[in-house]
This record gives structure tokens, sequence and C-alpha cells, in this order.
């Protein structure tokens, strides 16, 4: 992997003194939105199957969801604090956040288009067709009446507003609908507005009977319905306007560390507090009149400027639904089964296999079945007499969590690391939390401040050594995504399955230092934050910078989620101005500027999207011909390095370090259909396939080669 170096301009200390001036850091807000403009082109994509481009759209609706639930009120509550983000001046930060609006609107509005212009309309030609309330049938028509009836009206509710019944309060990113009526009230009284919630309980997206609709697959939306039979549900009144609404509110949590006893207890009770944060976007339908639109942002505490107009359902992301009830193959992503590594196929016993040799898993290409199978083994074997593991994110099913807590019930020593803060898994985390004490696990939340998001195994299991004396041995699995066994069917991630004596030792000196708080043990082999990882970082970048000035070929190729760490930024800004190569593979947010002279000459940034979630953290240095290959949970990011708990391992058998670099850093680097590169002014551009190069894909070449046959090690 090494290559020529171009003549260095500068040494690093020099480039590290005009960074600040003249590569000045691409926002990181403003690059998420980036982000979810290249996530929207593969909706446009023609080559992308109709319901996958459907899927994308919805991907973008709940990307912006979170964008406004915790960014933009992010910066929306250190305006109100008068306190600027790091970096900016106050006025800065004001310009920011309306820049952040003004680019997110359109966003929405092409996110939009494509749904009204591209997508429905190829899926209506396609037998799928989402049926719009002025198009309804007499037939239809009919059936949506009788639906109202029977199983929507039951549930409303309808406010008519008056000082005895005030403006509800509204739930964040629920349905609700606003009307104006005329006409007196039952009481004689000019009542003008009311409020209609939509129940919580019924499905969004609803499925037309193939004998009314006339179609197999007609659906229609539950606004639709709604809107269609607002005006009974006030007879003898006149309905003059109306629109659908959705209040987005600041979704964080905030836990007071001085105060808090009990953390799962505390974020018990303030869990329910974030259906009613502070609101900081409104949404209403394009067609929405002027002076209803007024009357919500008054009522809700917003200015014009936080009011977004959708053409079509304010909450675009609910027609995932429709997507799931749709079985025509033809439009949707091929079908495949995982595959296995060769070591496995014919492996009864998991840990014999381990035993043997580390295993490399390549996921959603290669099963998760394995990480689940050692588990159960481990569960099962009344010589594995401890487990230890981390949970950030697991779902509320977990075939996992259940066997934890069968192998707790066995009387085996079972200590789990739940993290209670994992954004908007909090509440399934409690509740898997809750289950593994009653079966009499461990449970121990991390380290209060700090997130655990490492991704760890520790099986100890009693063996015979060759003497017939019996010892205890370790097993891990250490991986770069979620223990979640759906989310390993998108999510591109590594796992590493060893019995490494050193790595295996250094995993349980993290369990030991998450659970006792003492001081964790010198490492022999893994990086861990928020201690070593940042440091060991710059220390390899710079080793790499060293080689480089000494004339030795010198090399970097990281792949990651998000780079905005300004420590690591300014490294491998001094890196390439001595002549490094680097290449960068960021799916999200990243805040170094390539190819900006004589600071990152040298400085590749591309980012790949398509059918899968690019997930794993890939880190390659060259070391003058003898590579450092890490794998990681850790993004570069100042959040990973410094307030959570993370780690990284070597991938040190040179088969699979090999693998590593060949599927995960050169296949990317060699795509050009799914890939997109940056430039030193922030914009992201497709990149196309130069003369006569042969065109590559690389998650289709990855799915191809793994899925049926995988002959590697």
């Amino acid at each position: 992997m090494s290559s020529a170096q171009p003549g260095a301009a500068a040494g690093a200390e020099a480039a590290s003194a005009i960074v600040p001036a003249v590569a000045a850091p691409i926002d990181r807000e403003l690059s998420l939105l980036e982000f979810n403009r290249r996530v929207l082109a593969l909706a446009e994509d023609p080559e992308v199957p109709l319901l996958e481009r459907l899927r994308f759209l919805c991907i973008v609706g709940s990307n912006l969801d979170e964008f406004f639930e915790i960014r933009v009120a992010g910066v929306n509550e250190q305006l109100r604090a008068k306190l600027a983000p790091p970096g900016l001046t106050l006025q800065e930060a004001r310009d920011l956040a309306a820049r952040m609006g003004e680019e997110a609107r359109v966003l929405i509005a092409r996110q939009y288009r494509v749904l009204n212009e591209q997508v429905l309309p190829a899926l209506a030609e396609a037998g799928v067709r989402l049926a719009r309330r002025i198009e309804f049938t007499p037939a239809e028509r009919e059936w949506v009446a009788a639906f109202f009836a029977q199983e929507v009206r039951p549930l409303l509710t309808p406010i008519g507003l008056d000082p005895a019944h005030p403006f509800p309060q509204i739930v964040n990113k629920s349905l609700n609908f606003v009307i104006e009526l005329r006409g007196n009230d039952a009481f004689g009284r000019d009542t003008g507005i009311a409020i209609v919630k939509a129940p919580r309980v019924l499905p969004r997206v609803i499925k037309m009977p193939p004998e009314v609709a006339g179609d197999e697959h007609a659906f229609v939306m539950l606004s639709s319905i709604i809107h269609a039979h607002l005006s009974d549900l006030f007879p003898g009144r006149e309905v003059v306007a109306y629109s659908q609404f959705r209040v987005t509110r600041d979704a964080d949590l905030w836990i007071d560390e001085a105060e808090v006893k009990n953390l799962r207890q505390a974020l018990q009770g303030e869990l329910p507090q974030r259906q009613f944060g502070r609101a900081v976007r409104l949404e209403v339908a394009s067609e929405c009149p002027a002076p209803l639109a007024t009357f919500l942002l008054t009522q809700i505490g917003l200015t014009e400027a936080d009011l977004y107009r959708c053409d079509g359902p304010v909450n675009i992301a609910r027609l995932s639904s429709l997507i799931d009830q749709v079985d025509i193959d033809t439009l949707k992503y091929e079908p495949f089964v995982p595959g296995l590594p060769d070591r496995l196929r014919d492996a009864p016993d998991i840990l014999a296999a381990v035993r043997q040799h580390d295993i490399l898993l390549h996921h959603p290409y290669q099963s998760f079945e394995p990480v689940v199978d050692f588990i159960r083994r481990a569960a099962e074997d009344d010589d594995v007499v401890a487990i230890k593991q981390t949970v950030y994110r697991t779902g509320v099913n977990s075939v996992l969590m259940d066997t934890l807590i069968e192998a707790a019930r066995r009387g085996k020593e079972v200590t789990v690391v739940v993290e209670l803060m994992a954004r908007f898994d909090e509440e399934a985390n409690i509740n898997w939390a809750e289950r593994l004490e009653r079966a009499g696990a461990q449970v121990v939340y991390g380290v209060f401040g700090l997130k655990t998001h490492a991704k760890m195994v520790l099986l100890i299991r009693r063996e015979h050594d060759a003497n017939g004396r019996v010892r205890l041995v370790h097993y891990a699995h250490l991986g770069t995504g979620n223990y979640h066994p759906r989310t390993a069917r998108l999510y591109t991630d590594f796992g590493l399955l060893t019995a490494d004596p050193e790595i295996c030792s250094d995993v349980n000196e993290v369990f030991l230092h998450i659970t006792s708080l003492a001081r964790a043990a010198r490492l022999k082999r893994l990086l861990l934050a928020p201690f070593t990882m940042q440091r060991r970082v710059l220390e390899l970048i710079r080793r790499e910078t060293r080689h480089a000035q000494d004339g030795k070929p010198a090399r970097i190729i990281a792949k990651m989620n998000a780079l905005v760490d300004e420590g690591v930024i300014r490294a491998l800004y001094a890196a390439s101005a001595a002549g490094v190569a680097i290449d960068l593979i960021v799916r999200g947010a990243c805040a170094l500027r390539p190819g900006v002279p004589g600071i990152s000459d040298n400085i590749r940034v591309r980012s790949i999207l398509g059918r899968f979630l690019e997930h794993h953290r890939v880190w390659y240095f060259d070391n003058d011909g003898t590579p450092d290959v890490w794998l990681a949970s850790a993004d570069w990011m100042a959040r990973n390095l410094f307030r959570r708990i993370e780690v990284a391992f070597p991938v040190r058998d040179p088969a699979l370090r090999k693998r590593v670099v060949d599927e995960g850093l050169k296949i990317c680097l060699a795509d050009n259909r799914q890939a997109w590169e940056l430039d030193a002014q922030g914009q992201w551009s497709k990149a196309k396939p130069r003369k006569r190069a042969k065109q590559c894909c690389a998650q289709e070449a990855l799915l191809a080669g793994l899925r049926e046959s995988d002959l590697t090690p």
C-alpha cells in the first residue's frame, strides 16, 4: 500500500501554524446536511429499485428529524444562553443557525419534489399506488368513509379552543390538524379554531382492499382519511380552512451529574419529558393558509424562520411502512444470504475454531450468526464460567440479550455494561437492564458522563492444558458495530473473534476499569478512549510524517463515519505538507478540507453511499512497509476520543489484515459508481469513472464475493 511521495513543500510545524487562516474547518452541521443531500441522490437514482428509492427518502426524513431534535436544538440552546459554540462568535453562531435553516429548507423542498415528481408516479406505473384524497374513486371514497366511521372517529377528540379548552400539548413529531371554523358552536359562541390529534395507535399508511381499489397494492395515508372527513367532526359548522401539522422538539436528555444517585431511575423520570421538549420546528402542509400557520407559530412559541411547508405528508418517514407491505421483489434490492468464513462452515464448535485461529467477520456480507452462536455456546457450555459484554444498541427484541439472561439463570457470572444514554434507545436499554438484573446478571451503566460505546464480549472458560492442569482461557469478540442482529444486515462492520491472550487480557482490563472505576492497567494491544486513543492516533500520524520527511514511503488510509477532531485534522494537515499520501473515506460529517495548496495537497476525501450504511472504522498506517491496521468503535471526533469509552484493536494476523485492507479500504478507493469526492471548498461531487476505467461498485463487489462462496481465511 505504499506509494512514492511528492516533494514536501513545508514541514509539519509550518503546516500546523498556517492551518487556521488557510483551511478553516467545514462546519459540522452543514456537513451533516451535505450528507443527507448525498442520501437524497440515491432516491433520485433511476438505477436504484423504486421501493428502495422511497426508503432513501424516508431515511432523509428520519435523519432530518434527528438533525432538528439534536443539532438545531443544540445551537438554539447555546444562542439562548448567549454562549457561542467553540470557534465561533455569537454573531457567527446566529448566522450558522440561519444558514442551517435555509439549507434544510432547500433540502426538504427537493425531497418532496423527488417524492411527487419521480418516485410516486413511477411506483404507480409499477402497480403501487398511494391514493390521494382528490383522486378517490367512488368505491374508494365509500370505503374511506366507512373506515373513518369505524376505526378513526371513535378515537378522535376534537378540541374547540376557548378559555376552558386551551391549546393542547403537542407531542414531539405527532400528526395533528388545525381547523378554522365558521359559525357558532353548540353554545352559541364563535369559537373559530379547533385542533385534532391523530390517534397514535393507528397506522399512518393503510392498505386498501384490492376489491375496492382495483389494485393489489393501493394505499392511503391516515392523514388523507382524516382530511376527507374533518367536517364530520363539526356538524352544523363550516370548515373554512385546515392543515395537517407536526412539531419537532428538542429531544436531547440532560442529567445533572451532581444530583443523580441512580442513573436508571433518573432516566426513567426524564424520558417522558422528551416528548414535550422545547419546540424547534413547525411543519405544515404547503397550502396551509398564512393566518393558521401564524397562529400555530404563536401557540408553539416559534418564529417564521422555524416554519417548514411540506408538499405531502408532514412525516415523510412514515411511508416506510408502505415499503414493508409490498411484496414485489423487482421493486426492492435482491435478497441475499450472508456468507460464512471457511473456518466456520463445518465447525460444530465455534470456540474450538477461534482457539485455532482468529476469525474475521465482514457484515452484512458475512453472517452475524457466528456472533450469536459465540454467546449462545458460552451460555450452554458448563465450562464457561463468565460472560462479559457491552451493550450500546441491541433493539427491543434481541436473541443476544435473551441468551445472556439464560446464561445468568444457569448460574454463570454474567456482567453487562448497558449504556443507558444511547440516544433514542434509552427505554429499550433500561428494559433490558431490568430483565438482566432480575435474572441475576451484574449490570452496570458504564461511567457516568462518558458513554460506553466500545463493542466487546469476553468469555472465560475452564480448560485443561497439556499437563492436565485446569486454567482459565479467555475468548473475545470485538467489533466496529453494535450487537444488533437487524442492523447487522444493513450496516457494514467488521468483527473479530479471537483467543489472542494479549488482546483478551486487555479486554478484561477494560471491563474491570468500567465496573470498578479503578485506573486501567497498561494495555498491551488495545487503545482506550478517553485515555490513550487520540494520543496514539496522533503518534501514528506523526510517525508517517517523519517517514515522509526522511524520504521513505508514507501512507495513511482511514475509514470512518465522521472526522471533526481538531487535533487529528491538524496532524493530518502536517502529514500532508510533509508529503504523506492520505486517503480518507468519511461517510458523514467531515471538517477537514482536502486539496488546499500547501496544507492538504496530498489528502483526498471520499464518501461511499449505497444499499448498506457504511459503518466500519478502519485505520491503515504504512509504517515503512510494515503496516499497522486497526479496527475501532470510534470515529475521529472529540466526543468519541474524549467523552466516550471506546476501543481500537489491531488486526495482527497477516491474512486477516490483508482482508481488512482489501475489503475495507482498497475497494472503497476503487469505487467509481457510489463514491463522492470532497473538494477544498467543502463541496461534494459524484465520482466519475476515468476513461476506459472499469466500473467498480464496492458494495456490489463485496456482496458478490462474500455472500455465496468465501474462500478467504
